[in-house]
């Protein structure tokens, strides 16, 4: 039997996110009621006018705070529930200031639901193939089985001087200790845990954001690389994975309605991509006023590093959206939304 059902509750953390808004307006066009988490009651009210009726929300100001879902777990009844919220501070210098609030944010919505959410079945949460990636020489395909554990060994060796890895290794070692809660709790537990493990997320917007300086990162690095891209970043070379942001909210949904997604990890990748071959699937489809590049130098060296999207696809059912449309429909979302002569 499936751990919910058309019509379920279910609360989705830091629903204001670029992905996050978007799965709670796939969930509510799936027939669920959601309850979002926001830091400000106008954030709410703005998801609101946008999701409609089946859609609500309960502020949590501090989501770093111990015990920080404890009251919005408590007072929604929930059959499921969404982790997306994302306290990590990528810009510090220190990997605790990083690393810390990821696992505590993650272990605290699981331990708020032990214990104060009696009819949740089933916790999806967000990661990322950054729990995935390890160095690798030539080409390499990663799939579920794959773990992380070179981040976690460069921070403790390199410390604030750990670059990338520290946001790295937030994302394995908050999805290990998710892992490892289910694991300790198991006697006690009622409910069951999927990961979600997407990369580079591209695609329209709905959430909130009123200016560039907002804006979330993959939407800033993909408007940059479209209408002001570096001179490499028209010549043959991979600029990693990539997935539709309709696609991610897509799959939070069918892992929580599927009976056969509990205790498993899903990457969702539409797999590897360069920016010229965007460039070209734009101008292909009538978009000419952007950069022109080198058409079709992307095809002269091979993709080496590939996120494998396909158990999404053979056990969820998840079709992911062609190149094509995610860049079209991302690159006019941005132009709707700040014009069309929008630039970094």
């Amino acid at each position: 039997m499936p751990p919910i059902s058309t019509g379920a509750r279910i609360l989705v953390t830091g629903a204001n996110g670029f992905i996050a808004a978007q799965t709670c307006s796939t969930l509510t066009q799936r027939g669920h009621t959601v309850i979002g988490t926001v830091r400000s009651k106008s954030k709410g009210e703005y998801l609101k006018k946008v999701i409609g009726d089946k859609f609500d929300y309960v502020v949590v100001e501090n989501i770093e705070k111990p015990d920080a879902f404890d009251n919005a777990v408590k007072s929604t009844n929930v059959d499921a529930v969404v982790h997306m919220a994302s306290p990590v501070d990528t810009s510090s210098e220190d990997p605790a200031v990083v690393i810390g609030p990821a696992v505590s944010g993650t272990t605290g919505i699981l331990k708020s639901a032990l214990e104060h959410g009696p009819s949740v079945k089933r916790i999806v949460i967000t990661s990322s193939v950054a729990s995935l990636i390890v160095p690798k020489d030539g080409t390499y395909t990663f799939t579920e089985s794959d773990w992380n554990t070179y981040s976690p060994s460069c921070v403790e060796q390199k410390g604030k001087n750990a670059g990338i890895h520290k946001y790295r290794a937030s994302k394995v070692l908050a999805e290990r200790a998710a892992w490892t809660f289910m694991e300790d709790n198991k006697d006690t537990v009622k409910f069951d845990l999927t990961t979600i493990l997407p990369p580079l997320v591209f695609g329209p917007l709905i959430h909130q954001t009123t200016s560039l300086s907002k804006l979330n990162e993959t939407s800033i690095l993909f408007l940059k690389r479209v209408t002001n891209p570096p001179l490499q970043a028209h010549f043959p070379g991979v600029s990693g994975n990539l997935v539709d942001v309709r696609d991610v909210a897509l799959a939070h949904a069918l892992a929580l309605e599927s009976d056969k997604a509990g205790g498993e990890r899903f990457i969702v990748s539409n797999g590897p991509f360069a920016w010229q071959q965007i460039t070209d699937e734009l101008y292909e489809a009538g978009i000419t006023d952007i950069p022109i590049g080198v058409p079709g130098s992307w095809k002269a060296k091979p993709f080496e590093i590939i996120m494998d999207g396909s158990k999404a696809s053979d056990v969820l059912g998840l079709k992911y959206r062609t190149i094509r449309e995610t860049a079209v429909d991302g690159l006019n979302s941005l132009r709707e939304r700040f014009g069309k002569e929008v630039k970094i």
